[in-house]
């Protein structure tokens, strides 16, 4: 996956129809997103519910943008609190990386 782009900016543009400070707003609410929800995620005195559903809205979110990485880290930590109401630790830190590289992808600068 290191390969994989943090954002998949042909999946963004198709999603967009080409529309650029249309995607610059989807990406804006996207970080906004990931800031608000990754804490509550990792955060183990919040309960297992509430983790796995803010983790399902942050898999959604970045299925939109095309963080592919996002969605698939959220997802499995989503299915793990689901079902057992715990999370192993090593989803939560690729779920941490994973937004950590959509995030500074999104504020990279970028030649228009």
């Amino acid at each position: 996956m290191q390969d994989e782009p943090a954002i998949d900016r042909a999946h963004l543009d198709a999603q967009t129809f080409g529309d650029k400070p249309l995607a610059a707003e989807l990406l804006g609410l996207f970080a906004g997103q990931c800031r608000a929800l990754l804490p509550g995620i990792v955060n183990a005195g919040v309960s297992a519910g509430e983790r796995a559903d803010r983790a399902h809205t942050l898999k959604g979110s970045a299925l939109g943008v095309g963080a592919a990485a996002v969605a698939a880290s959220a997802a499995r930590v989503e299915e793990d609190l689901r079902r057992g109401g715990a999370t192993g630790m090593a989803d939560l830190e690729a779920l941490e990386r994973a937004v950590a590289a959509a995030l500074a992808e999104i504020d990279r600068p970028r030649a228009m």
